[in-house]
């Protein structure tokens, strides 16, 4: 197979794989009243505030998008914007009490899930052995940056 047909190829799976992972994400976070989207926000803030260009960042998408969905949640008492000592304009986003507490009652779903999906992989070994691999692409396209154009 030729190096644009493996391109290709690698593209459509990633696509037809974030579509499934985005459909189980919203099966996940429904009855915890959230949405698959909201559900990464908050989790990309759990363990310390970030200011939201930092959340675009940790998700490689724009600003802009991660603004929306953050104004969304503090609007919905999800999260909270507090004071960033390192930049007096850029506020740091961090979930509140409710947020959490919807976070914590995906958990159960979410572990079941993992476990059928880990079996269904072969266990540990094969679940890391294909986080490796996307891991490695991902470092590749960093990599190799945008195509000119």
């Amino acid at each position: 197979m030729s190096a644009p047909e493996s391109l290709s190829g690698t593209a459509l799976a990633v696509f037809r794989l974030n579509g499934q992972f985005l459909s189980v994400a919203e099966r996940l976070a429904r009855p915890a009243g959230l949405t698959a989207t909201w559900w990464q926000v908050l989790g990309a803030v759990l363990r310390e505030p970030l200011p939201v260009a930092g959340v675009a960042r940790a998700m490689g998408i724009t600003r802009q998008s991660v603004q929306r969905v953050a104004d969304l949640l503090v609007e919905r008492g999800l999260a909270r914007y507090v004071p960033n000592p390192a930049h007096r304009r850029a506020k740091l986003l961090t979930p509140t009490e409710e947020g959490r507490a919807a976070i914590e009652r995906i958990a159960p779903g979410h572990a079941e899930f993992a476990a059928r999906l880990s079996e269904a992989l072969g266990g540990e070994k094969g679940f890391a052995e294909v986080r490796e691999a996307l891991e490695r692409l991902s470092k590749a396209l960093d990599a190799v940056g945008p195509p000119d154009g």
